[in-house]
């Protein structure tokens, strides 16, 4: 049975991640929805910490830490500013199917510069969807001689214009479906890559996603990660292990928002008494601690899974369903008890509610997550 007492370990990484989040993100996070600048420089200091390169291993220079571990970090962060959470959990993912199905020395070759430099890597994260569509893998990859050549397009790709590589999803053989999709690291400085612009979102407005497209872009066969045809699997096998670090953001989220609803409801009064003691706000109160409890110990769950070698796909798509959902309530309930101060600007929780909708669709939806939660369900 899994026992959820953290460790002295862990508890220092906690500890560390949250005295920065705090400190070095929270008073910027504000300025960064206002002007939708990137924020480098506080990315930069968490790369200096090794928060941008959670799962690469230690010998290559990153944390090389475990999943779960990497979850308490997350959620620091995501109580912070989803923006920023979600450009650090784009890093990694964009990682994670390398370091699953990447050789040696694929590894040294694209990890480790991550590593030892300021460096990004890319990708489109609803690269999992191809699971439910595969058709909606709009990019092509042809063998010639010793190389592949690229073409199509990738949207919503979170670091798009800083990344040193992408990782690409692309169908070698349109005839076989999911099993025709192969799995590519594509320099970024490669000829025939086109970046779009920047994406104008809602929420998240920090974060740099833009459309890329390939035009006859020639990568070597040392960029092909894993076998032709076992794009899925490699996909899968990454994508996987970074779903409950989304479930943990959308946690730290909706935890912020309810610190936020608590504070502010126990100073409004109405009636002659702060609302946080008129029922119909205290139940909004319970039902946000009791959601967000069991959303962090479904992803604790999925990533203890993990850590121990066991299977964990179903629960990890149950984890990010349930807490991006419950992020999403929770903000939405804050504004709601804020009341019109909830709707201004001048308050916190309008910005968490915009964000908290960005992770609903982040990664596949959480209509794609319960799609193939069902399908694991019923054998299809």
């Amino acid at each position: 049975m899994a026992d959820f007492r953290l460790s002295d370990e862990q508890r220092q990484f906690q500890q560390l991640a949250r005295e920065f989040s705090q400190k070095e993100i929270v008073p910027k996070a504000s300025q960064f929805d206002s002007t939708a600048e990137f924020p480098s420089e506080v990315c930069r200091q968490s790369w200096e910490l090794g928060f941008m390169n959670l799962f690469i291993p230690i010998e290559l220079g990153g944390l090389g830490l475990r999943l779960w571990d990497a979850c308490l970090i997350a959620e620091e962060f995501g109580a912070a500013c989803a923006a920023i959470s979600s450009i650090l959990v784009s890093h990694n993912l964009a990682q994670a199917p390398v370091i699953a199905g990447g050789t040696d020395e694929q590894k040294r070759e694209f990890l480790e510069p991550l590593a030892n430099e300021y460096l990004y890597a890319a990708c489109s994260p609803a690269e999992l969807s191809c699971k439910v569509d595969p058709k909606t893998v709009q990019v092509t990859a042809k063998a010639s001689k010793d190389e592949y050549v690229l073409s199509g397009q990738k949207t919503w790709v979170s670091n798009a214009s800083v990344a040193r590589w992408y990782y690409v999803l692309a169908s070698t053989d349109p005839t076989q479906g999911i099993d025709g999709l192969s799995a590519f690291v594509v320099p970024a400085d490669s000829k025939g890559i086109v970046v779009g612009q920047r994406q104008p979102m809602l929420g998240c407005k920090a974060c740099d996603v833009r459309e890329i497209t390939f035009v006859d872009v020639k990568v070597s066969r040392q960029c092909l990660i894993g076998q032709v045809g076992q794009g899925w699997k490699v996909t899968k096998m990454g994508f996987a292990r970074c779903l409950p670090l989304w479930a943990s953001v959308a946690v730290g989220l909706a935890r912020a928002a309810m610190q936020h609803s608590i504070v502010y409801a126990k100073e409004r009064t109405t009636f002659g008494k702060p609302i946080a003691q008129h029922q119909a706000v205290s139940f909004m109160l319970a039902d946000m601690a009791k959601n967000i409890e069991s959303s962090r110990l479904l992803a604790w769950q999925a990533a203890w899974l993990y850590d121990h070698e066991m299977p964990m796909s179903k629960q990890a798509l149950m984890a990010k369903a349930f807490a991006v959902d419950t992020a999403m309530k929770v903000a939405t309930d804050a504004v709601q008890i804020f009341g019109g101060y909830g709707y201004s600007r001048e308050y916190p929780v309008e910005k968490l509610m915009r964000d908290a909708k960005v992770l609903q669709i982040y990664q596949g939806s959480s209509l794609t997550d319960r799609v193939m939660i069902a399908g694991s369900l019923i054998g299809v």
